[in-house]
């Protein structure tokens, strides 16, 4: 790329420069493009579940690391109170995910960006993400996906019916 310096003006024309700067970011790569959502996993090492609700995720585009440590102490720091426990536990984006949530319900979270702890799904609901294998024989129960606020209080984020 020939960039002509005007000397008289101190500057690079404009179109040469915006040619330059759409170079450099294509150069760069998808990283200055557009990040993928990190999502930090901590599950028992044996869970099938788990790792079909961490295929799931990687599926709708968030980057994954497992940490197959369990998730009880994850849980206590990340501060979900234990009554929303589920058997895997996830940081995202600076929010803590406890259990079988969707991925469009956190992909909502980080859009919105709400002050909160994160989302929870109680428990191990038949139907959701990683609970939807053939061994549930297409069986889906309606459950919900709670927000859970800095103050350790629910209120309903997303139900799934």
């Amino acid at each position: 790329m020939n960039m002509h310096y005007d000397r008289s003006q101190g500057k690079v024309p404009r179109r040469q420069a915006l040619i330059a700067g759409l170079l450099v970011m294509a150069l760069a790569g998808p990283s200055l493009a557009q990040s993928r959502p990190i999502a930090k996993v901590w599950k028992d090492p044996s869970c099938g579940c788990c790792k079909d609700w961490v295929s799931n995720l990687q599926g709708a585009g968030f980057d994954v690391q497992v940490l197959d440590t369990g998730n009880t102490a994850a849980r206590t720091r990340l501060g979900i109170p234990q009554k929303y426990g589920s058997c895997h536990t996830a940081q995202i984006g600076g929010y803590a995910i406890e259990g079988h949530v969707p991925a469009s319900d956190i992909q909502r979270l980080l859009r919105e960006a709400p002050q909160a702890i994160g989302l929870a799904a109680p428990g191990m609901p038949v139907g959701s993400p990683g609970m939807d294998g053939p061994a549930y024989g297409g069986r889906k129960d309606a459950y919900d996906v709670l927000l859970i606020g800095k103050n350790g209080s629910s209120t309903v984020y997303q139900s799934h019916r």
